[in-house]
């Protein structure tokens, strides 16, 4: 592979999922087919395997996007959120929630603590597929990410 070809394999635009829901899951997988950016889309099912593959991918690249559930076992989203937030190296990464709740409490605990935005999930399959489809328009491909240099040791 040449070096070209490597370095526009890292360009492009990664999201992580945090989604235990396998529903839900393969709905974001087909909105992210469906919204013509090249790119590529990690699922993790909880907060802990996020913060796992953040921290590694912390040291070369960090995603464009994280899609966070609020509700997954372990680590849930909102402590996960928080922990990304309070990270040095992790908090320019938008987070954007997504979740069934539309709890007051849920949205102000979130933007409180650092979400870039909340989407609560319609319990329709071609809606909640073309509001993340749209999301996904948006956020991996009008806006601009923040600049990221590597941590010096």
């Amino acid at each position: 592979m040449s070096t070209a070809s490597t370095r526009h394999n890292l360009d492009l635009p990664t999201c992580i999922l945090v989604e235990d829901s396998d529903e839900d899951a393969e709905t974001v997988a087909e909105a992210f087919s469906r919204c013509g950016i090249p790119g590529r889309l990690h699922r993790v099912s909880n907060g802990d395997e996020c913060l796992e593959l953040l921290r590694g991918l912390g040291a070369t690249q960090p995603p464009t996007l994280v899609l966070m559930d609020l509700s997954t076992p372990g680590t849930d989203g909102r402590d996960a959120l928080r922990q990304i937030k309070e990270d040095g190296k992790l908090k320019s990464i938008p987070v954007v929630v997504t979740s069934a709740s539309a709890n007051p409490r849920d949205l102000e605990f979130c933007y409180a603590a650092g979400a870039n935005a909340y989407h609560v999930k319609s319990v329709s399959h071609p809606h909640h597929r073309d509001a993340m489809t749209l999301l996904l328009q948006y956020w991996l491909g009008a806006v601009t990410p923040p600049a990221y240099r590597v941590p010096s040791a």
